[in-house]
């Protein structure tokens, strides 16, 4: 199992301790770093700082949300750090959701399986710099199609290190996963259960078969993974709860939230209800109390090490063969010996 560090979302400011973790990180033989953005920093502006210090680890998006910028946009962001790394560049990027999408950046978020597949196809085509680019889409014209009738096709200027910049797609629902495999390099799931595992390389299987991928070899799951080592297991899972009844309950809308439908497919749908009708109501607390620690260990790992070490198992014989880990400096050193 291969180790990647996400330094996650920043709150007020940057998240303390996150160039030395980076740093750290590379020292320690991690497969890559990612940064992260939603509706406060953006996901570039650190991987370019604190990647610049770093030698070894692949830099990631995870992830960069596509409303916030054009495709030719993300692709020339991709091409000019994937040369500034020196080839080391990884496009994580995701569709978000529509309190975001349309809250914060003012865009449209109907059809996003249809939109993805269209942005990955333009940024395709940027890389290639085969020739000039040119799209007739739903949601993305080259030229656009409405204005003075002077745009023309281009070309990027800038000759990519390489052609072919890796691409990986954030997804939770089955046909996000499904289109992953298809059309991109690898998937970021954010609440993978090893439990769950069979409908996850069934939806990627599908997905492999509708590109044409012949093989799992070159397709990487990187999966964000909490790691809480501790005595009490119900401490650690204390430390988890608050983060899983935001994403369970405050995301999205009630009938549109994602993250609730993970956690209902995993058999926990009454749970989830529960959850979510507390923080809509404003009643974090007791949404808080109710994430279960059945919850919390179905995507983590919390509490004594031989405990961690002894899930292993069902980790390493699923779809994923990349944990991204999140947390201080002594995690980034002691998760190598916990995931060996």
């Amino acid at each position: 199992m291969r180790l990647g560090y996400s330094t996650g979302y920043w709150s007020a400011g940057p998240p303390k301790g996150a160039a030395e973790a980076v740093a750290e990180a590379d020292r320690l033989g991690y497969e890559h770093v990612w940064t992260a953005e939603a509706y406060g920093s953006d996901a570039l502006t650190p991987l370019a700082w604190w990647g610049a210090n770093t030698t070894n680890v692949k830099l990631g998006t995870a992830i960069m949300q596509m409303s916030a910028r054009t495709p030719a946009a993300t692709a020339m962001a991709s091409i000019t750090l994937d040369h500034l790394s020196n080839g080391r560049f990884i496009c994580g990027l995701g569709a978000s959701g529509p309190q975001v999408v349309e809250g914060w950046y003012g865009q449209p978020y109907s059809r996003p399986l249809e939109r993805t597949r269209e942005y990955v196809n333009i940024m395709r085509q940027v890389f290639a710099r085969d020739d000039t680019v040119a799209f007739e889409g739903r949601h993305y014209q080259l030229p656009y199609p409405h204005g003075t009738g002077l745009g023309k096709p281009l070309k990027s200027t800038v000759h990519p290190l390489r052609n072919e910049i890796p691409i990986y797609l954030a997804a939770e629902g089955p046909k996000n996963v499904a289109l992953s495999a298809e059309i991109c390099d690898g998937w970021l799931p954010l609440f993978f259960a090893p439990k769950d595992n069979q409908f996850y390389k069934d939806a990627l299987q599908s997905g492999m078969d509708a590109g044409g991928r012949n093989t799992w070899d070159d397709f990487e799951v990187a999966a964000v993974v909490t790691i809480i080592p501790g005595d009490d297991v119900d401490a650690c899972a204390d430390m988890l709860r608050p983060m899983l009844a935001l994403y369970i309950g405050g995301m999205g809308a009630k009938g549109q939230n994602f993250h609730y439908d993970v956690f209902a497919r995993m058999g926990y749908e009454a749970e989830c209800d529960t959850i979510q009708k507390l923080y809509l109501a404003g009643n974090k607390p007791d949404a808080i109390a109710a994430v279960s620690t059945e919850m919390c260990e179905a995507i983590s790992l919390l509490g004594p090490v031989d405990k961690i070490k002894g899930e292993m198992p069902m980790w390493e014989e699923s779809v994923v063969n990349t944990f991204i880990i999140g947390g201080p400096i002594d995690l980034v050193r002691l998760a190598p010996e916990l995931v060996s």
